[in-house]
């Protein structure tokens, strides 16, 4: 659940606005802005907290324009359309994705487009309470390829350290072992008993650690415009990706 605590308010004309952010992103992974109401204001705030990191479908800054172009979506381009988009971080096809990812809304849509975002800490934390065996099988080595045959062979939950970080996209360009895809059913259901809708005007957007939230979309009708920045937290700012979690349930130890 989202609270007051997750909200830091961002106005456009205080070039002190990292500070703060940085806290409640350290603490819980996810804050809320407003009155960021340019792509430009958006990467000023990035620049302030990370270090840009380009995307395939970025400019020059690094910044995304998303919008429906209209037409017919390759996979993987499934953002640039009106549709549905499932819970997932970015980049999971990637050894290294970025560990911050910063939305702002640029024009909403007339119906529809609400953001949908998820605490994987929450989700895991479910599953090894609940669903220990899912837990596990979904934390194996190899046990899911994301990206396609290029792309990154690895798990949804993994141990960096002492901390957990997840990886998940739930599209074409997802493949799972017998053992995962056996437990998929029952991750979809903690990922739907955590998710909260957010319905962002011109200038609200958020920033989330990569490597802990999920993020989607509802299907949408009209001009809907978002921005988007990659990046990764700036070294010492003391941002660390992921969470801790009480019950670390990776393979090979004790439930």
């Amino acid at each position: 659940m989202l609270d007051s605590r997750t909200r830091h308010r961002v106005n456009s004309q205080d070039v002190e606005m990292a500070p703060g952010l940085v806290v409640e992103l350290a603490a819980h992974g996810l804050v809320l802005f407003d009155d960021v109401t340019s792509a430009d204001h958006l990467l000023r705030l990035a620049r302030s907290i990370a270090t840009i990191v380009p995307h395939r479908d970025s400019d020059a800054s690094g910044v995304t324009t998303i919008a429906d172009v209209g037409g017919q979506m390759r996979s993987g381009f499934a953002g640039f359309s009106a549709c549905a988009l499932n819970p997932h971080t970015d980049r999971s096809g990637i050894v290294n994705p970025p560990a911050l990812l910063m939305m702002a809304c640029g024009q909403p849509a007339s119906t529809g487009g609400e953001c949908v975002v998820i605490d994987g800490k929450a989700v895991y934390d479910d599953l090894a309470e609940s669903h220990p065996k899912a837990a596990k099988a979904l934390s194996a080595p190899r046990s899911v390829l994301f990206g396609g045959a290029a792309g990154y062979l690895g798990s949804i939950f993994a141990a960096t350290g002492d901390r957990i970080t997840i990886s998940l996209r739930l599209d074409d360009l997802a493949q799972f072992s017998p053992d995962a895809t056996r437990w998929l059913p029952v991750l979809r259901a903690a990922i739907d008993r955590h998710a909260t809708m957010l319905r962002l005007n011109t200038g609200q957007g958020y920033v989330l650690d990569n490597h802990r939230w999920l993020h989607g979309r509802r299907a949408f009708a009209g001009q809907r415009v978002m921005y988007r920045i990659h990046g990764d937290p700036l070294h010492h700012l003391g941002i660390t990706p992921g969470f801790l979690s009480a019950r670390t349930l990776m393979p090979g130890s004790a439930t």
